[in-house]
């Protein structure tokens, strides 16, 4: 397929520009061009642009409130509650990073949790950011339902990313970021995009029957992580996003992929650690000797490594896109 090379800015400029068109605040179009184009940046092309298209429409369908400004209350010392107010996700998420990097160090351990949200995007850019504060960052989000508990049928839970990021000395930060389902869900509206197979083992039909057909699996259900110990997660996850922040649990939301029905009004929790609130255990100097340890295993990486050898390699190169996705873009820009 035809790709397009775009630099950061110019991906940056299309993503905003697409979304200002489609009935978005301009502060908006660019905390969630920023996410987008971070998301190529890190080699995660299915929360990436193509997510340009399913946004802009549910903008203009009021799905989503592209002029919503997320409100946070500092509940208790160490507790923020994140009124997303039905809009992006991203900016009440970089709300939130701001306050907790206030917090934090104040009160050791710190705690946002967001309702009314929408889609997370990808779970480690957001506790990369809270890393690159000298903190340690973990991060809940839940989904639309795409996951049943083990041995049920009906889906309860979405692919519900677990996040953690952690600073080390004289490197980039360690970063770990998982889907509960086998494959992040993006990844296979990606393939029914292109009109790709998937993978034989990522999921099911809506008959529950294995599925390499990308459309039949969105239809369907997503098969877990480790089988009843990934569901057993997600669960936590839906319990920590959504229960505790007053989010709809993954059952009661509506599609991140088209503009149909209510918003979805999904929850994400975060957690932020001063490493110095044990005192003088030297907690940075520890990670990097865990760090250390991996990279000095034959064959083994520090997690997170792989995406910062791609985002210097795409801030210099260019991001490569599908040329026929720019141009839908470019369309949808145009008005």
């Amino acid at each position: 397929m035809p790709q397009t090379l775009l630099d950061v800015a110019e991906a940056h400029a299309l993503v905003a520009a697409a979304l200002t068109s489609s009935d978005t605040s301009t502060d908006n179009a660019h905390a969630v061009a920023a996410a987008l184009v971070g998301a190529e940046l890190v080699g995660q092309g299915g929360h990436g642009l193509r997510r340009v298209a399913a946004y802009a429409a549910q903008a203009l369908a009021r799905k989503v409130d592209g002029h919503a400004v997320p409100r946070a209350v500092r509940t208790r010392p160490a507790a923020l509650h994140v009124d997303a107010g039905h809009g992006f996700a991203y900016p009440a998420l970089d709300l939130a990073v701001l306050e907790l990097g206030r917090m934090a160090p104040e009160q050791g351990i710190a705690i946002a949790g967001i309702f009314r949200s929408h889609h997370a995007g990808v779970a480690g850019l957001t506790v990369e950011a809270l890393a690159d504060k000298g903190l340690v960052g973990l991060l809940f989000a839940n989904a639309p339902a795409a996951m049943a508990p083990w041995g049920g049928r009906r889906p309860l839970y979405g692919t519900d990313p677990i996040a953690f990021a952690c600073p080390i000395e004289d490197g980039s930060p360690i970063v770990v970021d998982v889907s509960l389902s086998k494959v992040a869900r993006g990844k296979i509206m990606a393939a029914a995009q292109k009109g790709d197979a998937i993978p034989p083992g990522w999921a099911l039909d809506p008959d529950g029957n294995p599925t390499t057909d990308a459309k039949a699996a969105l239809a369907g259900t997503m098969i877990p992580l480790g089988d009843a110990k990934g569901t057993a997660l997600a669960l936590m996850v839906e319990l920590l996003a959504a229960g505790l922040t007053g989010a709809n649990f993954g059952y009661e939301q509506t599609s991140f992929f088209d503009a149909d029905g209510a918003p979805p009004g999904t929850g994400q929790t975060i957690i932020a650690i001063d490493p110095e609130a044990f005192g003088g255990v030297r907690a940075i100097a520890r990670f990097s000797e865990m760090a250390e340890a991996i990279v000095e295993s034959d064959g083994a990486r520090v997690p997170g490594q792989r995406r910062h050898q791609i985002r210097e390699s795409m801030r210099r190169d260019g991001i490569p896109i599908d040329t026929a996705l720019v141009d839908d873009i470019r369309r949808i820009a145009a008005g």
